[in-house]
């Protein structure tokens, strides 16, 4: 049987270790086969997800790196 997905992100069996709960702040981030990148909290498979084109994403990731979320911490 193939997994479920959602916006190419695998989810998540019921029980299994991915959804034991033991991730609470967790998200989870996959590259789309057309380049975005899909983001969402792996806690909860069936709700809403955040999808970006690649250029933003690498602008993100370019600025975390940099330290602009340093704030965060």
């Amino acid at each position: 049987m193939r997994p479920r997905t959602r916006a190419g992100l695998p989810c998540p069996e019921p029980g299994g270790p991915e959804g034991s709960g033991r991730h609470d702040g967790c998200v989870e981030v996959r590259r789309l086969a057309d380049g975005r990148v899909a983001m969402r909290r792996s806690t909860d498979p069936d709700g809403p997800e955040l999808v970006f084109p690649a250029d933003e994403m690498a602008r993100f990731v370019s600025g975390v790196k940099a330290g602009a979320a340093d704030f965060l911490l």
